[in-house]
């Protein structure tokens, strides 16, 4: 939301000060607003989109002033703030997540979040963190999943999968049938779920764009520009400017994933023999 109206204003070539002077505020309210630290009013909201010649029938006026009341609900991540506060980025990103008509997920070396098991997510999360924080996270993840789950309409989500992440031994140590179980989970969700499709790229392809590591693009109906965050289990970078080239380069270098990846059908196959061999 800040962001969209910070890049309205620059595409004006308008100051801040400029912009405030007319609508009678102190330069510091817009300040604030646009750096996101606190809401605005529907009122304030359509007299600034006014000085920035969005008339009131432009559906970018309803769309932003639906983001704006949004934004003064608290989502259901806000119950974890203080415990995320060290990783803000990461904060952020579930709230545009939830939001999100169109959800893409590459991953490297480990299954993305929404297609985790409560197992493999603790096996895994286990082992860079405390063990009391590593159930909070898992908590986070299972919610996450559960509040997409609910909406209506779903959002469209796309994964593609290094083959790697397919055959990794995840909690092996712990319990053997972690992984099988988490690859049959993977294969329920294609078949319940038709809004979501998982690809595999094989070994075979060799070196491809997603060896940079795990990320995300989130796409939303309307004006606000996609969402790019870059995943690690440390934290994540979150870039929410939808003109930033590093954006375009990350959505269009995930469609070339697709495409070099196998076929859903042929994923799932693939799956399967995995699923096979681990017993």
């Amino acid at each position: 939301m800040s962001s969209e109206l910070v890049r309205l204003r620059q595409e004006k070539n308008l100051k801040q000060e400029t912009v405030a002077r007319a609508l009678d505020w102190s330069p510091s309210k817009l300040i604030r607003i646009e750096g996101g630290s606190v809401g605005i009013s529907t009122t304030d909201l359509q007299a600034l989109l006014r000085q920035y010649g969005i008339a009131d029938e432009d559906p970018l006026m309803a769309r932003l002033i639906e983001l704006a009341r949004g934004a003064r609900e608290r989502g259901w991540w806000s119950s974890y703030s203080r415990e995320l506060s060290s990783d803000p980025a990461y904060l952020a990103f579930l709230g545009y997540e939830y939001g999100a008509s169109r959800i893409k997920h590459f991953g490297l070396a480990v299954m993305p979040a929404l297609l985790q098991t409560e197992d493999y997510a603790k096996a895994l999360t286990r082992q860079y963190v405390s063990e009391e924080r590593a159930d909070m996270l898992v908590t986070v993840r299972m919610l996450r999943q559960e509040k997409l789950l609910e909406r209506d309409p779903s959002p469209e989500q796309a994964f593609v999968l290094d083959e790697g992440v397919i055959r990794r031994r995840v909690g092996r140590s712990i319990d053997p049938k972690i992984m099988p179980n988490q690859l049959k989970h993977l294969l329920e969700l294609q078949s319940s779920r038709p809004y979501l499709t998982v690809q595999v790229i094989p070994f075979e392809v060799g070196a491809h764009f997603g060896m940079t590591g795990n990320f995300a693009v989130l796409e939303f109906e309307g004006a606000l520009g996609p969402v790019l965050y870059l995943e690690n289990s440390r934290g994540g970078a979150l870039t929410v400017t939808g003109r930033d080239p590093e954006i375009v380069n990350y959505n269009s270098a995930f469609e070339t994933l697709r495409e070099t990846a196998l076929t859903p059908e042929a994923s799932r196959e693939l799956i399967e023999r995995v699923i096979a061999k681990m017993g």
